[in-house]
């Protein structure tokens, strides 16, 4: 059984879940959000009054007003895979109001797994999946030749996110159709 509830934001309604103890986040989805609830295997009921839900609504109120909250200290339930698990333990490392790129994500697990390379097209899988958003910043990763690429919530979502961190976002591409994002 898991909880959840609906926090309205600037860039729409967040849907916040936790597992049934109460004590771990594991989704946070903007409304429209492509795998909206992917990483939920059971149904979720709508409860409001979670100690948990009021420090995460607390650090996106502080978000949402233009400051870095540390999200370090966040009790979050990563789900997937271990490599996953890994790229987004990767994106969490990235500071507010910075870029990162799938390929340099890519090198980065590749040198954790001990490979020569790794394909920027399987951490976009695992980026794309993110089951939560803002808190685990996937809107921060940018294609290497410095298109925004695609976003689970619309690229629309990706600019407001970014620019609300202060991000010159006129300096970067739009990707043509057929981005998998």
């Amino acid at each position: 059984m898991y909880y959840k509830t609906i926090y309205p934001s600037p860039i729409g309604p967040l849907c916040l879940a936790c597992d049934k103890t109460c004590e771990n986040l594991v989704g946070l989805w903007i409304q429209g959000q492509k795998y909206h609830g992917g990483s939920i295997s059971d149904k979720m009921i709508q409860k409001d009054d979670v100690a948990l839900f009021d420090a995460i609504k607390a650090w996106l109120d502080r978000y949402f007003a233009g400051e870095s909250p540390d999200a370090s200290k966040l009790p979050l339930a990563l789900s997937g895979s271990p490599f996953r698990q890994e790229v987004l333990n990767i994106l969490r490392e990235i500071p507010y109001g910075e870029l990162i790129s799938y390929g340099d994500i890519a090198k980065k697990m590749a040198e954790k797994m001990g490979r020569k390379s790794m394909s920027s097209q399987a951490v976009g899988g695992a980026v794309g999946h993110n089951p939560i958003s803002i808190i685990i910043p996937c809107h921060r990763v940018i294609g290497s030749t410095g298109s925004l690429t695609g976003y689970a919530s619309g690229l629309e979502t990706k600019i407001k996110l970014l620019e609300l961190e202060g991000v010159d976002t006129s300096k970067f591409s739009l990707p043509k159709k057929g981005t998998a994002l």
